[in-house]
């Protein structure tokens, strides 16, 4: 019987990183108590659920009957660029810029989707980015070029 692959492997992933996260919160934090939980407590309680979540993906996929596994390089080309963009330009071209050149380059892997609708996401997902850093967080956070 062929297995559900994608659901095994992001299962058995999840729950991998969620173990790690524990381990490692639990080795080099304080855990603390829940009266005074110290800086280790709430990395390793979500560790722990996202491991719990990683099984309840990974185990019902050993069971059930697996579809043929493809891969959609050019949506995850188009992702992984956009990280690299806005991670290589964000000193260079502020949070602005970065955010509009990755979002534009993100969506470029969707199916029919028109230049407008791209924009528009691009322009709300900045605006959305400006407000919550550097206007909620009062993030010291570079908005353009050269500031």
């Amino acid at each position: 019987m062929k297995r559900d692959i994608p659901d095994l492997a992001g299962g058995v992933i999840l729950a991998a990183i969620g173990l790690l996260v524990t381990v490692y919160s639990l080795t080099h934090y304080e855990i603390g108590s829940l009266r005074r939980m110290g800086p280790g407590f709430f990395p390793a309680l979500l560790g722990g659920v996202l491991a719990v979540l990683g099984g309840m993906i990974a185990l019902p996929a050993l069971g059930r009957r697996g579809t043929s596994f493809h891969i959609a390089w050019k949506e995850c080309l188009a992702v992984l660029a956009a990280i690299l963009v806005f991670a290589a330009g964000f000193d260079r071209l502020g949070l602005v810029i970065a955010t509009l050149a990755s979002v534009l380059i993100a969506t470029l892997a969707t199916p029919d989707r028109r230049i407008g609708w791209r924009i528009a996401l691009a322009i709300a997902v900045t605006i959305l980015s400006v407000a919550v850093f550097s206007v909620g967080l009062k993030m010291t956070v570079p908005l353009w070029p050269g500031r």
